[in-house]
């Protein structure tokens, strides 16, 4: 299923493009000279994995997401969150990795939970060991050779795919995959799929920067290259304006926009439609994410005027970073994070005055808001 980019009407599409252009060059500015970028960035995976899973129709609430980040759940974690939780995991690696690593086969291979090679591990005879192999030449001699030999191989393979599942690598894209159960349709042809969309990204290096990012994420969309991880496009989307270097200061929320964008102008059965409700939404993002940087600047001088006087071994800095870090934070994770006690973490936070947003006895949370 190739995706035609064709001739693209510029005198409509200008406008839209000039603005998302703009927009994205002052909020690289903007983050890369602010003082909170660390935890702007931070905070902007948690913001970005909800609005993805708002995107896909799905609620997930930020402060669930947190705590299950921290593995500090204070309920059952939800479907929809473990989901979500996968977007956060997935933009760390591609923020983290190089920046044309998430674009590339390898990397959408392995952000999909796939591994290149795993075909090459239903090879006969593959995974023997020096000890099955001597046990095999030596048939003739021990009649229980053979039998040895195959058990062997049976356990070298079963410690691999142990690690591989602890290690959350070397995923087969097998019918059933175990533990996850979910069923795939065998005529999908994700490798085909991925390979056409990839082919798009390759044609769209040739036009400008948002027009490109537009197109790709309209040629993912209409593609579905991936049965599952099918938000996994929009985060590539992010990644592809570090790859041209249009936001390098940090990994992108595209999925924050698109919050904005009407479903049907983002369904729309038109082109040009699609492109357009793109460029909005890249534009929109960028003018959220520039005022949530100014408004997180603001609120750490305003803590950090707490802070003149207090000792050097204070641990009030530290709480002000995980403030910055995180959007909500509660006192479990201030343990955890510290490595002080129950009642130190409230004092701290109390000292600094921070607002809190639970309002409960039990399980407190507070939060730069």
């Amino acid at each position: 299923m190739r995706y035609e980019i064709g001739d693209l009407p510029l005198a409509a599409l200008l406008p839209a493009i000039a603005r998302a252009e703009d927009q994205l060059a002052r909020l690289d500015e903007i983050v890369r000279r602010s003082p909170v970028r660390q935890g702007f960035t931070e905070r902007s995976h948690f913001i970005e994995a909800a609005a993805s899973m708002w995107v896909a129709g799905e609620l997930v609430h930020l402060e669930d997401l947190v705590l299950h980040d921290a593995n500090r759940d204070v309920r059952t974690p939800t479907h929809e969150v473990t989901i979500a939780h996968s977007i956060l995991r997935a933009r760390r690696r591609i923020a983290s990795a190089d920046p044309g690593w998430a674009t590339s086969r390898a990397g959408v291979v392995s952000l999909a939970g796939r591994s290149e090679d795993s075909t090459e591990r239903d090879v006969v005879g593959e995974g023997s060991s020096p000890l099955s192999i001597e046990l095999a030449l030596n048939e003739d001699e021990n009649g229980f050779a053979a039998e040895m030999a195959e058990i062997d191989a049976v356990l070298n393979r079963s410690a691999r795919v142990l690690e591989a599942v602890a290690t959350g690598e070397g995923r087969k894209a097998d019918p059933l995959m175990v533990g996850e159960l979910i069923v795939r349709d065998p005529g999908w042809n994700e490798e085909g799929r991925l390979s056409d969309w990839r082919a798009a990204l390759a044609e769209a290096d040739a036009l400008p920067t948002t027009l490109a990012a537009a197109v790709i994420w309209d040629a993912w969309e209409c593609m579905e290259p991936l049965q599952r991880q099918h938000w996994l496009g929009a985060q590539l989307v992010s990644s592809y304006f570090r790859v041209r270097g249009k936001v390098s200061s940090h990994l992108f929320c595209f999925c924050s926009g698109l919050k904005g964008v009407p479903r049907e102008r983002r369904r729309s059965p038109k082109r040009i439609s699609r492109v357009l409700a793109g460029l909005d939404a890249m534009a929109s993002s960028a003018e959220l994410a520039m005022k949530e940087a100014i408004r997180l600047g603001q609120a750490r001088e305003h803590l950090e005027r707490k802070l003149k006087g207090k000792r050097s071994s204070s641990s009030l800095p530290l709480v002000v970073d995980l403030l910055m870090a995180r959007p909500i934070v509660s006192s479990s994770m201030i343990v955890k994070e510290l490595k002080v006690s129950h009642r130190a973490a409230l004092d701290l936070v109390a000292e600094l005055g921070v607002r809190e947003v639970t309002g409960r006895g039990s399980f407190r949370a507070w939060g730069v808001i």
